[in-house]
């Protein structure tokens, strides 16, 4: 592996913590200014954002938990400017629920800054424990 994959994987990592500590400022600094943020399906938080847009919507999905959402990352492989990122969430909801998730996020990096973000997860899941429907 290359110095560029490994540069993107640290990037993952240190941005995958920010999302943990909720700490909008860093994810800010790591998003490029022509970021694109994706996340499939119908949950309220779904659909395509620009960095202004997913700025803006991460403390209304982080309110959501009073204490923090850990994400833990299980798996990484980098090639070239992507790195596939396989990871897992808990935390307890403000209704007091336990949320465990799984998920895979897809990274695309240019300059030690994140230029693509996808989010894949159990939709089901999120939308019974997150939405209540």
């Amino acid at each position: 592996m290359g110095a560029v994959e490994e540069q993107n994987k640290e990037l993952a990592g240190v941005f995958m913590d920010a999302l943990s500590r909720a700490d909008v400022a860093k994810v800010d600094e790591l998003y490029a200014e022509d970021v694109v943020v994706a996340i499939p399906g119908t949950l309220p938080f779904s659909g395509t954002k620009t960095k202004a847009e997913a700025l803006t919507g991460m403390p209304e999905v982080l309110n959501l938990f009073p204490d923090g959402l850990k994400f833990t990352i299980t798996s990484l492989t980098a090639e070239g400017d992507r790195v596939a990122i396989e990871a897992t969430s808990e935390g307890k909801t403000f209704r007091g629920d336990l949320y465990q998730q799984s998920y895979h996020f897809l990274l695309r990096a240019r300059d030690g800054k994140v230029v693509e973000w996808k989010e894949y997860m159990d939709t089901d899941l999120a939308r019974r424990v997150l939405v209540g429907e």
